[in-house]
């Protein structure tokens, strides 16, 4: 019996390989039906509930060749989840961003309480306490304010466990654009395990390595405005071997040193000008 939504299920061993799985089974596989964004010529795109495990995340090669970005982008976005260098830009009262990941897992603020909570600091404490806890969490959502605005929260909730000497991170998404997103987020959110890994290595006193990372999308989707596009990655993968469709981290690590590089100055420059950069 066939299902009204789709599910795509894919476990690779790295982070290209499953993205790469994952969007062309969602081209294979998902049901057609149109989204909020489309334009009235735009096909309707093709959507899917997904889950993807990738059971080594840290492991090379760590990047896609192919996916819609360059390594600045990708490394601007994850200092953006990981070390929040965009939460300054939050301020909806002025129009401007009404949210970063990064911000809600820091400085999760509730109308009432007056100190933000820090839900990274609370994951890291009771992993420590108890690794095997249920409870590490975090959540993205907000209803008093993200419930009729033009761009909530895509990420939902993180969940955190240690099973034995490695760190479990499940990550569930309400919707994620399987071809333009997916991956920097991936990448952005298992470096982020990486982080928590090692905080709760220096609160045990013992290492915790990154283990199985879950990526689990309610709507995983290819917008019908990318279907050209995404025919021509179609054809780039049928000429490439996998080994050519992919970077180790040490392939580009020049450019990310660049990269990190621009960004930090970018920053500066934002400071002096209130020019927003990267």
């Amino acid at each position: 019996m066939a299902l009204t939504l789709p599910i795509v299920q894919v476990t690779a061993d790295t982070l290209p390989e499953a993205w790469e799985k994952a969007v062309l089974q969602t081209w294979a596989e998902g049901t057609n039906i149109p989204t909020q964004y489309d334009k009235p010529t735009d096909p309707a795109s093709r959507d899917a509930t997904a889950i993807i495990v990738i059971t080594n995340p840290m492991a090379e090669p760590r990047i896609h060749r192919a996916f819609p970005g360059g390594i600045v982008e990708l490394e601007a976005y994850r200092q953006e989840v990981v070390d929040g260098i965009h939460d300054h830009w939050v301020n909806p009262a002025e129009g401007k961003w009404e949210y970063t990941y990064h911000e809600r897992l820091a400085t999760y603020k509730v109308p009432g309480i007056e100190q933000p909570v820090n839900q990274l600091d609370y994951i890291v404490k009771a992993l420590t306490e108890a690794p095997h806890t249920r409870r590490a969490q975090a959540i993205m959502w907000k209803p008093w304010e993200d419930a009729g605005i033009h761009d909530p929260a895509c990420l939902q909730r993180l969940w955190f466990r240690v099973f034995g000497d490695e760190l479990v991170l499940n990550v569930h998404m309400r919707s994620n654009d399987a071809f333009k997103a997916a991956f920097m987020n991936m990448y952005a959110f298992t470096d982020l395990q990486r982080l928590v890994a090692e905080r709760v290595s220096k609160g045990l006193g013992r290492q915790i390595i990154v283990g199985q990372y879950t990526h689990i999308a309610d709507s995983f989707h290819i917008y019908g405005a990318y279907f050209t596009e995404f025919e021509g990655f179609i054809k780039t993968l049928s000429a490439r071997t996998m080994e050519e469709r992919t970077y180790r981290t040490e392939d580009v690590q020049d450019i990310i040193d660049e990269a990190r590089e621009q960004i930090s100055k970018s920053l500066v420059s934002e400071q002096e000008s209130g020019r927003k950069g990267l």
